[in-house]
This record gives C-alpha cells, sequence and structure tokens, in this order.
C-alpha cells in the first residue's frame, strides 16, 4: 500500500473520532503564542472545516491530483497574505501528527512517518510561496 493510500485510511478513522479537529487545535494553538495570535478573530468552526478540505487537498496532491488549490493556499498564506512563516508550519504538523496518535487507533511509527512524507510534499509547496 503506498504512503498516501495509508495515510487516507489514517485520516478516514481520525476524521470518524468526532474531537480529532479540537485535539489538533488544542495541540496547535498550543505549540507557540505566534499562531494563538493568529486565531484571535477566527471563526473555529469554519476554520475547522479548511482544516479537513486542506488536509484533504495535502493528501490528493501527493497521490498526483493538481497543485491548484495548494498554491492558492500558499498565495493566500504568504508573506503579502496572512503572512504565516514557513517555520510555523513545522507545529502544525507537529501538532496534526499529536491529535492523529490520539485519535487513530492503528497509528504507529510507519503511519506517522508516512503523514508526514505525504503531507511535506503539499507543506513545501505551499511554504515555497512565502
Amino acid at each position: 500500500m503506498t504512503a498516501a493510500n495509508r495515510v487516507m485510511q489514517s485520516y478516514g478513522r481520525c476524521c470518524a473520532s468526532p474531537n480529532f479537529f479540537d485535539t489538533f487545535y488544542q495541540h496547535f494553538l498550543a505549540s507557540s503564542p505566534a499562531i494563538r495570535d493568529k486565531f484571535t478573530k477566527t471563526n473555529m468552526v469554519a476554520q475547522k472545516q479548511l482544516l479537513r478540505a486542506g488536509i484533504l487537498n495535502l493528501v490528493l496532491y501527493a497521490r498526483g491530483m493538481s497543485d491548484t488549490k495548494l498554491r492558492a493556499l500558499g498565495q493566500s498564506h504568504s508573506r503579502e497574505g496572512l503572512d504565516i512563516r514557513p517555520e510555523l508550519y513545522d507545529l502544525w504538523l507537529d501538532s496534526l501528527l499529536l491529535a492523529v496518535k490520539e485519535h487513530d487507533k492503528d497509528a504507529d511509527t510507519d503511519i506517522l512517518a508516512a503523514w508526514r512524507e505525504v503531507l511535506g510534499k503539499g507543506i513545501n509547496l505551499i511554504k515555497s510561496f512565502y
């Protein structure tokens, strides 16, 4: 099974857990004051839906799908847009993997490594717009 398919199955198990996205944001917001500052005026209900779609787009990009949505995300998150510094994506991914460990009963070192590999491709594309 490819790394992208392992991640897609793991993501399905995570999405089946009702608190997965809340857990992610608890970890992510706790990871840095800079991140907390970025979310002070954010509608978190809407943000969780954007996150759900964003993770899916990262996996689909790793599977060879179009990069159009990730390019748009890169532009909106660039220094001219939301000004999301590249190093904050590392905290994002670390927070996501913590949430995956908590919500995917099958998450092991191989699955977590697959997440890092698969999402890393799209994250590097997004970072390149900064």
